[in-house]
C-alpha cells in the first residue's frame, strides 16, 4: 500500500519535473539563438548599408581593394555585381570565376530595391551563411557572414542548460521523493484510520493538523467517525431498553427473519419453549405450531399484521398469537398467554348462566304469586295493590334480565348451536315484519320493508328512502339460523319501538355487499350521540340509564345480536345522527 502511493506520487512529479526541465531547455536555448541570430542581421545589414554607400561615394579605390578591405574588417565575404548580375568584385574569389548571381534570393530583393535577406548553407564547406544584399547606383553589394560560431555559442549554451537541468532534476527529485514519503504516509494513516473505523473501532481519529486537501479529508473522517460514535452509542442504548422492555413484558416476543431464521427472542419466550430458543436457526426448530408459523409466514409474505390462536406450543395452554412485518423483512411474533383469561372467563360466563338458571325458579314463583295475589285483592285496597303490582314488576323484569344473561353466557360459550341454512334474505325481512307489524301499530309506528338496497351504508343514518336499485327477492341466499336471526331482529327492532318511536316509523331492508348480504333496522326517532356509538354492543351499557329502566330494557339485547352475528360470521354496527334517528347494520354470509 505504502509503496504503490509512494511510486504513484514519486513517478508524478518525476514527469512534471522532467517536462518543465524539457520545456525550460527547449525555450531559453531557442529564444537565446533566436535572438543572438537576430542581433547579427541587424548588425550585418548596418554592416552591409555602409559597404554600399563606400562603394557608390569612393572612387580613389578599385572595387576589389574596397571588398577586400571591408570583408576583412566585416569578417564577412564582400561581393560586388551590376544589375545583370555579373560580378563585379569578391573578397575570397576572382570576379570571372563566379557564375552569375542573379537568381539568388538575396541579390534579387536587392535588385528589385529592397534589402535582401537569406541564410543557406555551403555547398563546398558545409558551414552556414547569412547573406545580406543591399542595392546600389547599377547593381547591388552583399555580405556574406559564416554562423559556424553562432551554432557552436548555441551548442556550449545548450550544454550549461542541460548540465543545469541534470542538477535541478536531481534537487527537484529529492524534494519530490521526501514530498511522495510524507504524503503517502500521511494517505496511509487516514487509510488505516478508516479500516480501524469499518472494523468497529469507532474511537479511531487521524487527528490531522495540517489545512491541506489531506488534512480536510481528515478533518472529514474524524468528523464523521465521532458522529457515527454518537449515533452508534444512541444505537446501543435503545436496543438496551427495547431489550430491557421487551425481557420486563409478560408476553413472549420472537423475530423471525425472511429465511425464516430466529433473529431474538426475549426471557419469556426462552422460559416458554422447554428446549429454549435456538438463534438463527430455523423457527420450527423452536415452534412447531403450525398456526403460529402460518401467522408469521403470511406476515413475512404479505407485509400486513396476522393474527392466530396456538394451542399446542405447550400442552394445556392456549396463546394468541400477533405477527408483524419487519421493515427489512421478516415478522416479528407476540405470543399472549390467553389460558388463565380464557378460564376466568369461562367461570365468570359459568357463574352467570348457574345464577341465571337458579334465578329463573324463585323469580318465576314471585312472579306467579304475585299475579295471583292481584287476581285476589279488593279492587279498593290500592296500597296494597300498588305494592303487588310493583312486585309483580320487578320480578318480571328480573325474569327477563336471567333469561337475557343465560342466553347470553349460552352464545359466548358456543353452548347454543345453530343451524345455520341457506335462506333468501325476504324471508328473514319477511318473517320479522310480520311478527312485529301489529306490535308496531299498537305503539302508533308503522313498520315496513324497503325493497331495495338504497339504505346501505351511508355514515350519517340518514340516507335516502327512495332510490331504488334491486329488489330483495333479487339478493342471493344468506346462511343463517331463522330463530337466531329473528332475535337479532327482535332486538333491533324492539330497541327502535322503545327509542325511535317519535319518528312515527321503522324500515327494514337489505342490500348485497362483497361476500355478504347487509340488512338494516331502521328508525327516525332523537338519534344517538356519536360518542356512545363504539360502546351500544357492550353488555348492560345505557346510553340513557334513566330512560332504559323506565322503558324496561335489559341492557343486554345488542350485546346478545353482537354474539349471534358473531357466531354467523357475520358483524354488526351502528349509524346515528342527532335528530336524523339511528340505523343498525348487520352482515350474513352469502350461502
Amino acid at each position: 500500500m505504502r509503496n504503490r502511493i509512494f511510486f504513484k506520487l514519486l513517478a508524478a512529479f518525476v514527469v512534471v519535473i522532467v517536462a518543465a526541465a524539457v520545456a525550460f531547455d527547449v525555450m531559453i536555448g531557442g529564444a537565446w539563438e533566436a535572438s543572438l541570430r537576430t542581433e547579427i542581421q541587424r548588425n550585418l545589414i548596418q554592416k552591409t548599408k555602409l559597404l554600399a554607400h563606400r562603394v557608390e561615394a569612393d572612387r580613389s579605390h578599385s572595387l576589389a581593394d574596397i571588398a577586400a578591405q571591408e570583408g576583412q574588417a566585416a569578417g564577412a565575404r564582400v561581393t560586388v555585381i551590376d544589375s545583370a548580375g555579373k560580378v563585379l568584385a569578391d573578397s575570397e574569389a576572382a570576379p570571372f570565376d563566379l557564375q552569375s548571381a542573379a537568381s539568388w534570393p538575396e541579390f534579387k530583393a536587392a535588385l528589385s530595391g529592397n534589402i535582401g535577406i537569406a541564410e543557406r548553407r555551403s555547398a563546398t564547406i558545409g558551414t552556414p551563411f547569412l547573406f545580406t544584399a543591399v542595392p546600389i547606383s547599377g547593381g547591388a553589394v552583399r555580405l556574406a557572414y559564416p554562423l559556424s560560431d553562432v551554432e557552436a555559442i548555441s551548442a556550449k549554451v545548450r550544454r550549461r542548460l542541460a548540465s543545469a537541468s541534470t542538477v535541478a532534476f536531481l534537487l527537484a527529485l529529492l524534494v519530490a521523493a521526501f514530498a511522495s514519503r510524507w504524503s503517502a504516509r500521511r494517505l496511509e494513516r487516514i487509510v488505516d484510520v478508516a479500516a480501524r473505523i469499518a472494523d468497529g473501532d469507532l474511537q479511531a481519529r487521524v487527528h490531522e493538523t495540517s489545512q491541506d486537501e489531506i488534512g480536510r479529508v481528515a478533518g472529514a473522517i474524524d468528523k464523521t467517525a465521532r458522529r457515527v460514535e454518537h449515533s452508534f452509542a444512541a444505537v446501543q442504548s435503545s436496543q438496551r431498553q427495547l431489550e430491557t422492555l421487551l425481557n420486563s413484558m409478560q408476553d413472549a416476543v420472537v423475530a423471525v427473519s425472511a429465511d425464516g431464521l430466529v433473529q431474538w427472542a426475549n426471557r419469556p419466550m426462552n422460559r416458554l419453549v422447554p428446549q429454549g430458543t435456538r438463534l438463527q436457526q430455523p423457527v420450527v426448530e423452536t415452534i412447531r405450531d403450525p398456526d403460529f408459523l402460518t401467522a408469521v409466514k403470511e406476515a413475512t409474505h404479505s407485509r400486513e399484521v396476522k393474527t392466530g390462536r396456538a394451542t399446542s406450543i405447550v400442552p394445556g395452554r392456549a396463546f394468541d398469537v400477533t405477527a408483524a412485518p419487519l421493515p427489512d423483512g421478516g415478522a416479528v411474533a407476540v405470543l399472549r398467554d390467553l389460558t388463565e383469561t380464557e378460564r376466568v372467563e369461562k367461570t365468570r360466563r359459568d357463574f352467570i348462566a348457574n345464577v341465571s338458571h337458579e334465578l329463573r325458579t324463585p323469580l318465576t314463583s314471585i312472579q306467579g304469586y304475585a299475579e295471583t295475589l292481584l287476581d285476589g285483592a279488593p279492587e279498593n285496597g290500592a296500597p296494597t295493590r300498588e305494592f303487588l303490582e310493583i312486585i309483580r314488576k320487578n320480578s318480571a323484569r328480573m325474569s327477563r334480565l336471567t333469561e337475557d344473561l343465560l342466553t347470553l353466557a349460552r352464545v359466548e360459550s358456543g353452548e347454543t348451536r345453530f343451524d345455520a341454512e341457506s335462506v333468501p334474505p325476504a324471508e328473514l325481512l319477511h318473517d320479522a315484519e310480520e311478527n312485529f307489524r301489529e306490535i308496531a301499530r299498537t305503539h302508533g309506528i308503522e313498520l315496513k320493508i324497503q325493497d331495495s338496497s338504497a339504505a346501505g351504508s351511508s355514515g350519517n343514518g340518514s340516507s335516502s328512502l327512495s332510490n331504488h336499485d334491486s329488489p330483495t327477492q333479487n339478493l342471493p341466499r344468506v346462511l343463517a339460523d331463522r330463530e337466531a336471526i329473528h332475535q337479532v331482529f327482535s332486538n333491533l327492532i324492539d330497541n327502535a319501538m322503545k327509542y325511535g318511536a317519535a319518528g312515527g316509523r321503522i324500515v327494514l331492508g337489505a342490500r348485497a355487499v362483497p361476500h355478504a348480504v347487509e340488512f338494516f333496522v331502521q328508525d327516525f326517532g332523537a338519534g344517538i350521540p356519536s360518542e356512545h356509538l363504539p360502546r351500544l354492543f357492550e353488555r348492560f351499557y345505557r346510553v340513557d340509564k334513566a330512560r332504559s329502566r323506565e322503558s324496561g330494557g335489559t341492557g343486554l339485547g345488542l350485546a346478545i345480536a353482537k354474539h349471534i352475528m358473531l357466531a354467523h360470521g357475520g358483524s354488526i354496527r351502528a349509524e346515528s345522527e342527532l335528530a336524523h334517528g339511528s340505523k343498525f347494520l348487520f352482515r350474513l354470509p352469502i350461502a
